[in-house]
């Protein structure tokens, strides 16, 4: 089994969506900081750290729980989330 998979990433507040590949092996509340680190290389620190950010499912409103690992939830190659 693949480890990693490849979302497509919608970040509103910068009006940007990336293509990512997440470890399938992190709790999303991990995975948020890990994409919060990214952010900020992405944008030459322009995207400041929220903790109160949640990712959601763009295609469902589904907001994922933080204590979930990527694995148990719906997130697949090509699923599409939302950072707000």
């Amino acid at each position: 089994m693949e480890n990693k998979v490849l979302i497509i990433l919608n970040v509103p507040e910068l009006d940007e969506t990336y293509d990512m590949m997440i470890p399938i092996s992190r709790k999303i509340g991990n995975l948020i900081e890990l994409i919060s680190k990214f952010l900020i290389e992405m944008t030459n620190g322009k995207y400041k750290i929220d903790i109160h950010k949640n990712l959601y499912n763009k295609e469902t409103g589904q907001r994922y729980n933080n204590n979930s690992l990527v694995i148990d939830t719906d997130i697949r190659n090509g699923t599409r989330v939302i950072l707000i």
